[in-house]
């Protein structure tokens, strides 16, 4: 049965054509017919969210932001320490999704775990500002990534931390302190990726290494479902926001 589920999965992935008029709709197109077996796939193909969720679980409180948030399945890889934030957000454009974190809210009885529809370049939460603010896999679906990473700065209370975890390739010359990728790997996940409307970019690192404190950052490549000889590179970022901000 859970091949079955998996097949479904990369039809949607693969084969099936993502419409819409905006932004929006193409999300929703892309995940209604999904929604319900999207945790159980997501799983083994997006790596590295728990050592990230975690961490900022720890040290961490008061409101967080999860932006692109899905399902909210990040959200149980803080365990415990969830419960002691005032506010949780967890915002996406995909309905079908957020539908899905309202159940799961009820499942782990979360208080605090508010489900919102929203654009994650210009949305602010009802207190004016955040602790934290996250984007797991969902900056490489935001096409004005740069103005989502703009606007978590601008919520974000000085000091306060960012995490993100998602696919990239490297720039052709990158910095010495980050990890350089040959021409396939540069030139293949890109377009590997784009029929979904995710876009791997060389300008993430740079970017939230530009406008933020780098806490953590770590850069490896995971393991792709049913293409058992190809590694696809994922970043994990945890950076601050500078206190003179």
């Amino acid at each position: 049965m859970s091949f079955l589920k998996d097949l479904k999965i990369l039809y949607h992935l693969v084969l099936r054509p993502v419409r819409g008029k905006d932004h929006a709709q193409r999300m929703e197109n892309f995940y209604a017919g999904q929604a319900s077996h999207y945790d159980d796939f997501r799983k083994r193909l997006l790596q590295g969210r728990e050592l990230v969720y975690e961490t900022l679980g720890k040290a961490c409180e008061g409101t967080w932001v999860d932006f692109g948030g899905g399902t909210g399945a990040n959200l149980e890889f803080v365990g415990e320490p969830l419960r002691k934030f005032q506010n949780v957000y967890v915002v996406d454009l995909a309905t079908s999704l957020l539908d899905v974190v309202q159940k799961r809210v009820a499942k782990n009885g979360w208080s605090n775990v508010t489900a919102v529809t929203a654009d994650a370049t210009t949305w602010t939460p009802p207190e004016g500002s955040a602790d934290i603010v996250t984007f797991s896999y969902s900056l490489t679906m935001i096409p004005d990534w740069f103005a989502a990473i703009d606007n978590a700065l601008r919520i974000l209370k000085p000091g306060g931390r960012i995490g993100v975890i998602d696919f990239y390739v490297s720039r052709k010359y990158p910095a010495a302190s980050l990890k350089k990728h040959g021409w396939a790997t540069r030139s293949f996940w890109p377009v590997w990726f784009s029929s979904d409307n995710v876009f791997p970019n060389p300008d993430h690192l740079p970017y939230l290494q530009r406008h933020f404190e780098t806490i953590m950052l770590e850069e490896h490549r995971a393991k792709v479902p049913y293409i058992p000889l190809f590694r696809t590179p994922y970043y994990q970022f945890i950076g601050r926001k500078p206190l003179s901000s």
